[in-house]
């Protein structure tokens, strides 16, 4: 059986994995993708964490060498033209042709931009491909200004990425509000004030009549009221439209909106063409998110394996819901149901507190007894249980009202339980996987989330139900007399945040009394590196300390990282990344020295690679002599602070972001952490630290300094959530100390700021609470550790470096200073390595003069600077 797929998009590309999961060698299907663009399928429910960092093949959704092991051949950059039904064939926009027995339109839809005249000006753009992306990027890297046209989903997405270019961000909707579909007048109300206060400027009830050449900027937005705005780009996101033209072309049936009608089976008027995705109108109505495409791509790739004589069992698409659950530029946004109250007799429920940004409402049925839907506007933690009340028709408790107003006194919310869930309930709508189908893993032995997501495949897409995930596995385990083993090892059976507790009450100051009072055995290589952590988290002692020493890690034992050739890297601090000339210098110097490669960090410091154990103290009494001190690059504690220039020199700059950043990275040098920890501080809404990609991330507004949290860049990205507003800097660090510290006490071990933040129950709310409104009332003991920290910090590089004992750690042989000879090293990116001193008689000999020489000459310089400047 011929199968051709035209489109390869998220939902395109999801329909060949069903159909290749499914598929035994023996099968003899002949699958061709024709991609109209130059790229395999991307994540385009993502596409705004371009804008951030994320790179084009970050986004993709193809695992490397999928075509090829699934024998799918996957033409890119092939445009279908038309569909000739009698003959079975496609025919490409170059003219060649494709036959098939089965046809599969998974064409998507195209971004509507309103028939406004001066629409195809240059600086307009959709926002719809990565193609679009690269554009955008392109022509923002000039512009100081942009608009996004349309105020819903993917506008306000689209706004976030204008942000993330740095550009003053304007949202003009057509609409008397914002999100029109999803939520409602109050809601909205709510989420432009929100969206407002993190530097956008919302237009609602706005027509644009006309784009003109503008006089300050490039283009001037003319609206119906009279009223003009100037911007440099424009960006039309105002809605999509299925792209059913080939289908239309070919006379297939279509629905009264558009989109190519199908039946349950996904099939079309055509038994051999089927259509998936925002393409296809089932009973009349398209589906614009990712989640009904996903049902439609595993109902169809069923119907071909039927049709195909590889199946038995059909399925059947039988509609979707569309309740959703966002994050738009760091505001919490869900709608579930009937979420606007248009069944009759409907009655409603609302909770606003708009002190802290949260509005809140339950649509009931008549009786009361039933959840018809909800809107949530910034906190949207109570998503997945009032989802449940809706999918499941579960009776709702005596007082309803309860689900939605905070807990007072102690006393929880009457949320529903994972206990009370139908074994049918959708827990993951992705990827169609219920609360049995998770239940059944646990029973097959899987034990932890990870386990669980490979079972069954729960959580693995948007992630959104990965709590409510872990929330059923953990019941499933207890039902089933299992343990839900928090323990930290063998050795300790406590969490992390246990053993945290009982150091910090017991007063204990070492790994054995620790492991005598509480533990087992001797210990392993996941005790003692916690341990140690806890300890100096709690303590701040001198980690080479004797007692402590053995518990360290190869980075922490040697206060350096090793590298993969044996050697050592060096980091001095460079307080948010300020340094002399004289600084400078010295680095520069003592990097010739010693052949050190150097390379600028993304943490905006000076890495200097290459340096044997038995140099580190050396190198460190050079950089002490030169000002510097540790950069604690080797430790789980603060990194960096990275700063923009700010108002001392930035004409953009609206706070010392330097001077804030200094000060901020020698508070809290030093502090030990479940993870590193990162900082950064814009002086203004330009963003250029990238503050909200951060742990704790400093902006600077008129009013003072906005504070963000839990922010992360690496392998899973993150953006950084508005924890408090217009800061004065007492403020400031207040909140910063108490949030560091409670991150401190609760993490678990190896656990970034974001991960914490997503395992956190009650999630920002709760943060917000505890740090800003100090509702636990442990604010004032907080800062007062954190002073304790500050006030007991010493470098310990220059600890190591004046205490003979510890000094005697860096040496290759227990008995001898000499270097081990065995060790060798190769040239990096062009910086020659020179040969160090013990090296050089191996040389040819006038190499061997050249290097001596030029090594001489070094050491010459570096005693001519004045290092004690």
């Amino acid at each position: 059986m011929k199968i051709v797929v035209i489109g390869n998009g998220m939902v395109g590309h999801r329909f060949l994995e069903t159909l290749a999961a499914a598929a035994d060698p023996a099968d003899a299907l002949d699958v061709t993708v024709l991609c109209e663009e130059p790229r395999p399928a991307y994540d385009r429910v993502h596409l705004s964490s371009f804008f951030s960092g994320t790179s084009v093949d970050e986004l993709s959704l193809v695992t490397p060498g999928f075509f090829e092991t699934a024998n799918i051949s996957l033409r890119l950059a092939a445009r279908a033209a038309m569909i000739d039904r009698a003959a079975h064939a496609v025919t490409l926009a170059d003219g060649s042709v494709v036959p098939y027995n089965k046809l599969v339109l998974a064409t998507g839809s195209y971004p509507f931009v309103p028939p406004v005249p001066g629409r195809e000006r240059p600086g307009c753009f959709t926002y719809r491909t990565v193609d679009d992306l690269l554009a955008m990027q392109a022509h923002g890297a000039t512009a100081r200004s942009g608009v996004v046209v349309g105020g819903g989903l993917l506008g306000l997405e689209c706004a976030k990425a204008l942000r993330d270019m740095g550009l003053e961000t304007h949202v003009v909707e057509f609409a008397p509000r914002l999100m029109a579909v999803q939520v409602d007048a109050d809601g909205a109300t709510l989420l432009a004030e929100q969206i407002a206060a993190l530097g956008v400027q919302v237009h609602t009830g706005k027509n644009t009549t006309s784009i003109e050449p503008g006089a300050d900027a490039l283009h001037r937005m003319c609206f119906s009221d009279g009223s003009v705005l100037e911007t440099d780009m424009i960006v039309f996101s105002a809605g999509i439209r299925a792209r059913d033209e080939l289908a239309r072309a070919a006379g297939l049936a279509l629905g009264p909106r558009g989109g190519v009608a199908i039946d349950d089976a996904c099939t079309t008027s055509d038994p051999d063409i089927l259509a998936i995705g925002e393409c296809a109108a089932w009973r009349g109505q398209t589906y614009g998110l990712v989640a009904p495409g996903y049902q439609m791509a595993r109902v169809a790739a069923a119907t071909l394996r039927i049709a195909a004589g590889l199946a038995a069992d059909a399925m059947h698409f039988a509609g979707a819901d569309m309740s959703t659950k966002l994050k738009l530029m760091g505001v919490d946004v869900a709608s579930i149901g009937d979420a606007h109250a248009t069944t009759p007799g409907s009655r409603v429920c609302r909770y606003a507190d708009d002190r802290r940004g949260v509005y809140k409402k339950l649509v009931l049925s008549a009786c009361g007894t039933r959840l018809l839907g909800a809107v949530l506007v910034g906190d949207a933690a109570d998503y997945g249980s009032l989802l449940q009340y809706v999918l499941n028709d579960m009776p709702l408790p005596a007082e309803p009202e309860r689900l939605i107003l905070p807990a007072f006194d102690g006393a929880p919310a009457s949320g529903a339980g994972v206990a009370s869930l139908p074994g049918g309930a959708q827990i993951c709508s992705c990827n169609n996987v219920s609360k049995d189908a998770i239940c059944a893993a646990v029973r097959d032995g899987a034990s932890h989330i990870g386990a669980v997501k490979q079972a069954c495949g729960a959580g693995t897409s948007c992630g959104g139900c990965v709590p409510l995930v872990t929330q059923v596995m953990q019941a499933e385990m207890k039902r089933c007399g299992l343990a839900v083993d928090e323990r930290l090892c063998e050795h300790f059976a406590y969490s992390r945040q246990a053993l945290y507790h009982i150091v910090r009450a017991g007063r204990i100051r070492t790994f054995e009394a620790l492991l005598a009072s509480h533990g087992q055995g001797h210990g392993c290589d996941v005790c003692k590196p916690t341990v140690a952590n806890i300890l100096a988290s709690c303590w701040n002692d001198f980690v080479l300390e004797p007692e402590h020493a053995s518990l360290q890690d190869s980075n922490d034992y040697f206060l350096g990282n090793i590298q993969r050739d044996g050697t050592y890297s060096v980091v001095p601090r460079m307080a948010g990344g300020e340094v002399t000339p004289d600084g400078l210098i010295a680095v520069g110097q003592i990097a010739k020295r010693y052949g050190l490669y150097t390379k600028i960090t993304g943490g905006q410091r000076v890495d200097l690679f290459g340096a044997r154990v038995e140099q580190l103290p050396d190198i460190w009494e050079a950089l002490i002599a030169a000002g510097f001190e540790t950069g604690h690059a080797y430790g789980k504690s603060l990194r960096t602070v990275k700063s923009c220039v700010g108002s001392t020199w930035c004409r953009y700059g609206v706070g010392d972001s330097v001077g804030l950043a200094v000060m901020l990275e020698n508070r809290y040098k030093g502090l030990r952490a479940p993870h590193k920890i990162k900082f950064g501080v814009s002086g203004c809404a330009r963003e250029c630290a990238e503050a909200q990609g951060k742990d704790v991330g400093i902006i600077a507004t008129d009013a003072g300094w906005n504070l963000y949290v839990c922010g992360n860049g690496g392998m899973k990205p993150r953006h950084a959530e508005l924890l408090a507003a217009d800061l004065d800097m007492p403020t400031l660090v207040r909140y910063i100390d108490r949030f560091l510290m409670f991150y401190v006490r609760t993490a678990d071990r190896l656990q970034r700021t974001s991960v914490w933040r997503d395992n956190l129950e009650g999630g920002l709310a709760y943060l917000v609470d505890v740090v800003v409104n100090d509702r636990l009332a442990i604010g004032a003991e907080l800062e007062a550790q954190m002073q304790s920290v500050v006030d007991s910090y010493e470098c310990e590089w220059r600890r190591a470096v004046n205490d003979p004992q510890t000094r005697r750690r860096f040496r290759h042989f227990i008995n001898s200073d000499a270097a081990d000879d065995t060790l060798a090293f190769m040239p990096v990116r062009g910086q020659h390595r020179p040969a160090l001193p013990d090296e050089r008689a191996s040389r040819p000999e006038g190499e061997a003069a050249h290097l001596a020489d030029a090594a001489d000459a070094a050491d010459a310089a570096l005693a001519s600077v004045d290092l004690s400047a």
